[in-house]
């Protein structure tokens, strides 16, 4: 076993799952380093302590998050470690089962229990650190969530049993984390929720994304501002107007749309039809000229037929989403669609979504094409053996397409915007020159 000495705890934060996830952790490692600990992240070799931040939507993501436990409930017994901390959506759901059957961990939190998680540690929690956090994302982009929980009934959803109702951080708030941001480097925000455009409904007694847009837009220093999960029922339509006059707003949107198929709408409790899916979208992309939409389909849902996996590939080809995921549906106890029967197999599933992707190869890949030539905004990201590798305002980090610009000829600095000149285009990247 470590032994213990004057020089203050090496914590480890391992994060799984989403980016709210990544910001729960870059929250709690701020807070640590307030107190005086030595805060690492992911980090190889030993640590005194070690806090696993679990994501527990999907099966995979469960049995990532438990062996991930696992691992390191083994290095404790080793003598790697002297306490293990699990916190997070799994930690919360299932807190009472795995307690019983992994007693390594010293103690198990929920994703509200942060100040309870702090004192454990021997931190205090410092209401006063808004916006300062540390970043685990290269430091010229960030995330910045701007609500907790959903109050959507959608049937295969258990966010609403590990994260609670919907819950607005107030607007004062927001823009002041992300004056702190952009204060401390950072050049393009990700705003996130369960769902963004119920935001300030709970606050303010109205929806209030466009106001929010607008304030934030104004942040001096933050060059992009891009919007992720966007639920498609009761759209904000008066922040379309926002995004498309303000220059730092990127011309994107994440929409997941979920499914086409009216009967699958209703299954899935979406509160919404195909018909005005169909409305929204065209109504966003006259509103916005120009913008990129990305969504996601849900597959394999109880129910769910070979005719409406066909409504979903006729409907791509009718909408033509610039970027797409597809997802396949996950049994979750608790939820609406747990009463239901789950018959189709893991393979069928996957099935179903490899056919979804691969008509949107063809569209992407038009997308692409359509670039060629044009001279693109490139906001650097990382070096990559020989190629410089950045996105434009249609790409989210992680989720969507790269431009890439070789070494040979051409220099820019990670973290920095560059004009480029796209040459060639694949379904899933980009190459350019530096203009």
């Amino acid at each position: 076993m470590k032994t213990k000495s004057h020089v203050q705890a090496r914590v480890n934060v391992v994060t799984l799952g989403c980016s709210k996830n990544t910001v729960d952790s870059e929250v709690l490692m701020g807070q640590l380093k307030a107190s005086q600990f030595d805060v690492v992240h992911e980090a190889e070799g030993s640590s005194d302590i070690v806090i696993v931040n679990t994501c527990g939507f999907i099966e995979n993501a469960k049995e990532e998050s438990i062996q991930t436990i696992l691992h390191y409930a083994e290095a404790k017994k080793a003598g790697e470690l002297e306490k293990l901390y699990v916190t997070g959506c799994l930690s919360h759901r299932y807190k009472d089962e795995l307690q019983a059957e992994i007693g390594e961990v010293d103690a198990w939190f929920g994703t509200l229990d942060m100040p309870q998680l702090l004192r454990t540690v021997g931190a205090d929690y410092k209401h006063e650190l808004l916006g300062e956090r540390v970043s685990t994302t290269p430091k010229h982009y960030a995330y910045l969530k701007i609500s907790e929980g959903c109050n959507r009934p959608c049937s295969f959803c258990a966010i609403p049993l590990m994260r609670g109702g919907h819950v607005s951080k107030s607007m004062e708030s927001i823009v002041a984390e992300a004056q702190q941001l952009v204060r401390n480097g950072v050049k393009e925000i990700m705003l996130i929720a369960q769902d963004s455009t119920y935001y300030g409904l709970d606050l303010y007694g109205e929806r209030k994304l466009a106001e929010l847009l607008d304030r934030i837009s104004d942040v001096q220093g933050l060059e992009w501002i891009r919007l992720h999960y966007a639920y498609p029922s009761q759209f904000p339509m008066d922040a379309l107007p926002i995004m498309a006059s303000k220059s730092n707003i990127c011309k994107y949107l994440d929409i997941p749309v979920q499914h086409i198929s009216d009967r699958m709408l209703k299954a899935m409790r979406r509160g919404i039809t195909r018909r005005r899916t169909l409305e929204l979208l065209d109504q966003i992309r006259q509103s916005v000229p120009g913008i990129a939409l990305r969504t996601t389909f849900l597959v394999g849902h109880p129910g769910e037929s070979e005719d409406d996996v066909k409504e979903i590939l006729e409907s791509i080809d009718q909408i033509r989403f610039e970027r797409l995921g597809v997802f396949t549906y996950s049994h979750e106890d608790n939820t609406h669609a747990y009463t239901l029967e789950d018959s189709l197999s893991e393979t069928e599933k996957k099935r179903r979504a490899d056919a979804i992707m691969e008509k949107q190869v063809g569209i992407s890949h038009a997308f692409n094409q359509g670039l060629v030539g044009s001279v693109q905004r490139v906001l650097f990201d990382r070096l990559e053996g020989d190629e410089f590798v950045g996105r434009t305002q249609y790409d989210s980090p992680d989720v969507d397409n790269e431009v890439r610009v070789s070494i040979d000829g051409n220099y820019v600095r990670m973290g920095d915007f560059a004009d480029v000149r796209i040459t060639e285009a694949n379904p899933y990247d980009l190459v350019g020159v530096l203009v």
